[in-house]
C-alpha cells in the first residue's frame, strides 16, 4: 500500500481525504493551516492531523495538494525536495515559470507527478473518445453561480483552465494565435471570459467561462467531418451526430438529406452506454497505479504546464 497524505482540508480536500480512507491505500493523514477546523475534522472521521507540514512529508510516499493555488508551488516544491511523488489540484502553480520549475524538478527527482484536471476522467468524455477524430471546431461554455470559494484566481485559472486542457488533448496540435476578452464583476480578477484559440492545424476552438451565470452549464460541442459530437460534463452524458453515404437500398425511414451537389446523405446517432463513475477516486487510482508502475501519470504535471501557458496568454488579453 501507498502511504498518502492530504495537504488541505477544505471543501475537495475532504472529498480526497475521504475517496483515499475508503481505498486500499494507506491514509496517513492529513496537513491544512487552519488548526481549528483541522481539529474539528480529526475528531469527527478519526483523520490523523499533522499541524506541521514536514513531519507530514516524513511519513507518506505521495502527497495530495489540495491547497488554495497560491500554496501550490511550495508545497509542491517541498514535497519534491523530499522524495515524495504528487498529486496537484488544478491549476498545477500560479504560472507556468513556477510550472517550469516543478516539471523540471519532478523529472530531475523522478518523481511521478499528475494534475487534477478531473473532467479528463468524466464518464461522457471518457465514452466518447473513440468518436473525437481530428475537430475542426469546438465550443464550449462553462458556465457557474458565484462561490467565493474559488475567487483567490480568475475564471480562466478557476472553471476555463478544463476546457483549455481539454482542447490541448483533443487537437493535439500547437497554438497560432489566441484572442480573448473578459470582465470583472463581483471579484478582482475576471468573472466573464471568452477565448477564441486558432491551432496550426486549422482547428478553431472558442471557450466561454463565468461564474456569476444564474445556471449552471458545463457543455461543449465538437464539430469534424461528417459528424458533431456534444458532451454534457454536468449531466454526464453525450451524444454524437454522424453523416454517411446513402445506400442504394437505404429505408425511407432514415432521416436523409441532400447536399448542394445532390449527394444523399444519412444523418445517424450513436450513444453507446455510459458507465456510471467517481472520477475523483478514477483520477487517484490512475496516480497510485502510476506510482506503483513507476510510470508517467495519464495527466502528467507537462499537460498542466501547457495549459497554464495558454491561460496566461488568454489573461494577457483581458
Amino acid at each position: 500500500m501507498i502511504k498518502v497524505g492530504v495537504i488541505g482540508a477544505g471543501h475537495l480536500g475532504k472529498i480526497h481525504l475521504n475517496i483515499i480512507n475508503s481505498s486500499n491505500q494507506n491514509l496517513i493523514g492529513f496537513h491544512d493551516t487552519d488548526f481549528i477546523n483541522s481539529k474539528k475534522l480529526s475528531k469527527k472521521y478519526g483523520y490523523k492531523f499533522y499541524n506541521k507540514l514536514d513531519l507530514l512529508l516524513k511519513d507518506i510516499d505521495a502527497a495530495i495538494i489540495v491547497s488554495p493555488t497560491t500554496t501550490h508551488f511550495e508545497i509542491a516544491k517541498k514535497c519534491i525536495e523530499a522524495g515524495k511523488h504528487i498529486f496537484v489540484e488544478k491549476p498545477l502553480t500560479s504560472n507556468s515559470n513556477e510550472a517550469q520549475v516543478i516539471n523540471e524538478l519532478a523529472s530531475k527527482n523522478k518523481i511521478v507527478g499528475q494534475v487534477g484536471f478531473v473532467e479528463r476522467y468524466n464518464p461522457a468524455l471518457i465514452s466518447c473518445n473513440e468518436f473525437i477524430k481530428n475537430p475542426k471546431f469546438i465550443e464550449s461554455h462553462r458556465l457557474s453561480d458565484f462561490n467565493p470559494r474559488g475567487t483567490d484566481v480568475s475564471v480562466i485559472m478557476d472553471l476555463m483552465i478544463h476546457d483549455i486542457d481539454i482542447v490541448l488533448k483533443v487537437v493535439n496540435s500547437k497554438v497560432k494565435k489566441i484572442n480573448a476578452s473578459g470582465v470583472s464583476i463581483i471579484s478582482s480578477t475576471p468573472d466573464i471570459a471568452n477565448a477564441r484559440i486558432e491551432f496550426e492545424n486549422g482547428c478553431i476552438a472558442n471557450l466561454t467561462s463565468s461564474r456569476i451565470s444564474l445556471k449552471k452549464m458545463r457543455k461543449t460541442r465538437i464539430f469534424q467531418k461528417d459528424a458533431y459530437i456534444s458532451i454534457n460534463f454536468l449531466e454526464k452524458d453525450y451524444k454524437v451526430v454522424r453523416i454517411r453515404g446513402k445506400e442504394p437500398n437505404e429505408s425511407d425511414s432514415s432521416i436523409i438529406i441532400k447536399n448542394n451537389i445532390g449527394e444523399e446523405k444519412v444523418i445517424f446517432f450513436e450513444k453507446p452506454e455510459i458507465i456510471e463513475i467517481n472520477s475523483i477516486e478514477l483520477e487517484l487510482n490512475d496516480f497510485f497505479e502510476s506510482i506503483k508502475n513507476n510510470s508517467e501519470s495519464k495527466v502528467p504535471l507537462r499537460d498542466g504546464l501547457s495549459a497554464l501557458e495558454v491561460a496566461e496568454e488568454i489573461m494577457s488579453q483581458l
